[in-house]
């Protein structure tokens, strides 16, 4: 896990790259690599790739980056890591390649030589971002896993293109567009994160997940999808739908090695690996997973808050009664709203980009650097593929009324209607969205997802921003999921593809890095997709969970798994509303009122104050 960046003047016209300019942005991302550092350019000095890095696959300071080929024709700054980088490495060896070093840095490397980039590409299992020079072409290649896992950022101004781990260090780069991008405002205020590809600023993108990307003196070709989590919700046959119901007893068995893979695959690291620790199936499962792995030390942390302490919201009675059951070296650690008002401005500064969902992400890592840990496992993404999620009911639920919303004028009507009555009654102010949203997967998705609905981003936003800020975020929609997927699989892509990688999965990223953390995830792991997606049709009802419970040999017990499912609660809303720096809110009259959701008056402070920082 580390940080990279790079400037890349392609245009014949542009002037060489600034080193000073490179290093800038490489160590305003220090946290996220503070055991070394690195920089390389050309011998033109068109291009310099620079790095961060945190060690935890050979430590040795010879897998050092950048790292070039012997013959230096190549060159990589990565970020991540290869879980299946050993058996690459043997495939290569079979191939009569020789390696310097223990990495799984060298193997990409080598592997982009041998089999070209497409073809490393497919072999790849992992959590990556890359940028990888090859002199013979001229051609710098982006490239970004299939979740979408670890980020990657680039600004081109027509004239050179720079690129870096987070969207804060681009903003030392000079040139950079920083004027507030209206679709990102938009895409915030209705999903509670900004969509990608756009980021806050209209000079920055993300280089969407699944994609690579080549620049070259030509020019920058656009980003190329390698990947489609869409696709492995089909049989085995290759046909659409759900596939062939199995067994309880199979089911069970086909899901317990899926996740005994995955974990093994998660576990591979020259350093100990922990985990966070909840009350919940998925984290309980994968510390179970990796005692069955282990019989050495395993570390493990929970986080719970005073105010919580004796409540069912709680979750350190059982993540305690876990740990005891799987052997580990436990530690609780309490927070107090004292101490988070105290770190909010570091919070703040280390927010990669506005969301509503980071502050637990953030505080659990805490935790975890707090005792001792560089790596620890997380559950995040079990939801998504086990249909956990309320959402996997209600979603369809709304889909089936979309013959609501397939008359425009008598929808909108409806919709008007409907908006005065909730607004009267106290309704929940999305209700009257199924009138005019619902006629697609995505409309049915976002009534249940979103925040904000589109007609009242106006009292939010100028009305120029809202036009253009809706008008992009349309022109940008990824295709959808094909039609001929069962109402599960849709709702998993979404999901997947929508609220884990823009919200989640970033989160997780910005928040743990802060720490200088690196956090994995067994259950965003695209082997473990292949394997499970086309049962999901089996998942739903509990069932999932269930056989997730009893994957390990020692299965969690009966009332860990029958629990109702909480989510991760924070004191955070109570918090905030008693902090004057968060007091975004008060400007909108109609926030004020209060049927309005915390998370709607949250998000405009947040926003707000991020703009701030």
């Amino acid at each position: 896990m580390c940080g990279i960046n790079g400037q890349f003047a392609y245009h014949y016209a542009a002037s060489a790259v600034d080193r000073g300019v490179v290093e800038r942005v490489r160590d305003s991302m220090t946290l996220r690599g503070p055991d070394g550092f690195g920089y390389w350019q050309n011998a033109d000095a068109r291009l310099a790739l620079a790095h961060r890095r945190l060690s935890i696959i050979d430590l040795d300071p010879r897998a050092a980056q950048p790292m070039a080929t012997q013959d230096s024709a190549q060159v990589i700054s990565f970020n991540g890591e290869i879980y299946n980088y050993a058996q690459i490495k043997q495939e290569l060896i079979q191939l009569g390649v020789n390696f310097r070093t223990e990495s799984d840095t060298e193997v990409l490397l080598l592997g982009y030589r041998q089999f070209g980039l497409p073809g490393i590409l497919q072999r790849l299992r992992g959590m990556y971002a890359f940028a990888l020079y090859d002199q013979n072409t001229g051609e710098l290649h982006l490239a970004r896993d299939p979740y979408g896992i670890k980020p990657l950022y680039v600004a081109d101004d027509g004239w050179r293109m720079h690129f870096a781990s987070s969207v804060k260090a681009l903003k030392q780069a000079p040139g950079v567009d920083l004027t507030l991008d209206s679709a990102a405002q938009v895409g915030f205020y209705l999903w509670a994160s900004v969509p990608e590809p756009f980021t806050w600023y209209r000079g920055i993108r993300a280089l969407p997940a699944g994609h690579y990307q080549t620049i070259s003196a030509a020019g920058v070709a656009a980003p190329k999808r390698f990947y489609s989590l869409a696709e492995h919700y089909q049989t085995r046959d290759g046909s659409a739908g759900s596939a062939k119901v199995l067994s309880d007893a199979d089911a069970q068995t086909r899901v317990a090695q899926a996740l005994q893979d995955s974990v093994r695959a998660h576990l591979i690291a020259d350093v100990p690996v922990g985990a966070f620790l909840s009350a919940g199936v998925d984290s309980g499962a994968l510390v179970a997973l990796m005692r069955q792995q282990s019989a050495g030390e395993i570390r493990t942390c929970t986080l719970r808050f005073a105010e919580f302490v004796g409540t069912h919201n709680d979750e350190s009675p059982l993540a305690e009664e876990i740990a005891k059951r799987y052997q580990t070296r436990h530690e609780t650690i309490t927070f107090s709203q004292s101490e988070f008002v105290q770190q909010l401005p570091a919070l703040l500064n280390a927010m990669d980009q506005p969301s509503i969902d980071g502050f637990n992400s953030y505080l659990v890592s805490a935790v975890a650097a707090r005792a001792g840990l560089k790596v620890a496992l997380s559950g995040v993404g079990g939801d998504e593929l086990f249909a956990g999620y309320g959402s996997f009911n209600e979603v369809p639920n709304l889909y089936r009324l979309r013959h609501l919303a397939r008359l425009p004028l008598l929808s909108t009507a409806f919709r008007q209607a409907a908006r005065a009555i909730a607004f009267a009654t106290g309704l929940n102010p999305k209700a009257p969205a199924v009138f005019e949203m619902g006629r697609d997967w995505l409309g049915c998705y976002q009534i249940k997802r979103g925040l904000f609905m589109p007609w009242e981003l106006r009292a939010l936003l100028p009305p120029e921003v809202v036009r253009d800020g809706l008008a992009r975020l349309q022109a940008q929609r990824f295709p959808a999921a094909p039609l001929s997927l069962d109402a599960a699989s849709q709702v998993s892509v979404l999901e997947s593809t929508r609220y884990l990688r823009n919200q989640l999965l970033r989160d997780t990223d910005w928040a743990s890095m802060a720490h200088s953390l690196e956090v994995r995830t067994p259950m965003v792991d695209v082997a473990l997709h292949r394997t499970l997606a086309p049962m999901l049709s089996q998942f739903q009802n509990g069932a999932g969970k269930r056989w997730i419970a009893g994957s390990p040999i020692q299965a969690l017990p009966e009332h860990i798994w029958k629990r109702a499912k909480t989510g991760f609660a924070t004191p955070v809303a109570a918090w905030l509303k008693t902090d004057p720096q968060f007091d975004g809110w008060r400007k909108y009259r109609f926030l004020a009122a209060k049927r309005q959701h915390w998370s709607r008056r949250f998000a405009v402070a947040i926003a707000e104050q991020y703009s701030e920082c």
